[in-house]
């Protein structure tokens, strides 16, 4: 297997974890409210989430791989798609309430995992994040690629979970955040935006191919 791919699987595990989302936003609030240690429990317990939906989300790219090369570019096509229109509502994005309290968290690690694995964005966004970063490794997509994977994948949550950890509670960290919140959350949606456009130059040409072979 060809060191790239497991890279491309390390960043894709760890754009979806830094990406400001839901997660991200809950590991902020406490970490705020209880300080690190608190938002190391929390991110920890997301960490189960992470490795499920990102397992499911390499089975269901392996086996559209699997397949065949039109079912994986229309995966592909659709996840190009979903990236860019969270990237767009993300870029759109208007500030949220500043007054909205923070709130107290007993267990911070069982709310980690409750959230990991009912975070319902968890699936699609890992299909299209790891979708539009190893689909220019197709080839080398098949079932024994599957287990080294998951391992690059496992390898880049956590190293994102360091990063996340270090920053959680730190009061400038915060305030910095805070301050800049809205322009954060758009780059995100430019990152995402910059995932679609890859995804979809990927997915091109196989369905015009196969839209002329017709």
């Amino acid at each position: 297997m060809h060191p790239t791919l497991l890279l491309a699987a390390f960043a894709a595990a760890a754009a979806y974890t830094l990406t400001p989302g839901p997660g991200f936003l809950a590991l902020l609030g406490i970490g705020a409210a209880q300080g690190r240690r608190a938002g190391a429990g929390f991110i920890l317990g997301h960490f189960a989430g992470d490795v499920v939906w990102s397992t499911l989300a390499l089975l269901a790219i392996i086996g559209a791989r699997s397949i065949g090369s039109l079912v994986f570019d229309l995966l592909g096509l659709v996840c190009g798609l979903y990236l860019a229109w969270l990237g767009g509502r993300a870029v759109g994005a208007r500030r949220r309430d500043p007054d909205a309290p923070v709130v107290q968290v007993r267990r911070p690690l069982l709310r980690g995992l409750v959230f990991g694995l009912t975070n319902p964005k968890g699936y699609p966004v890992a299909v299209a994040t790891f979708t539009a970063l190893l689909a220019g490794h197709a080839r080398e997509l098949d079932w024994h690629a599957l287990p080294p994977l998951i391992g690059a994948a496992c390898v880049g949550f956590l190293a994102a979970d360091c990063i996340l950890i270090a920053i959680a509670g730190a009061a400038r960290v915060r305030r910095l955040y805070a301050r800049h919140e809205l322009w954060i959350v758009r780059a995100s949606g430019i990152v995402f935006l910059g995932f679609a456009a890859a995804a979809l130059a990927d997915a091109a040409p196989g369905i015009r191919r196969a839209l002329a072979a017709r």
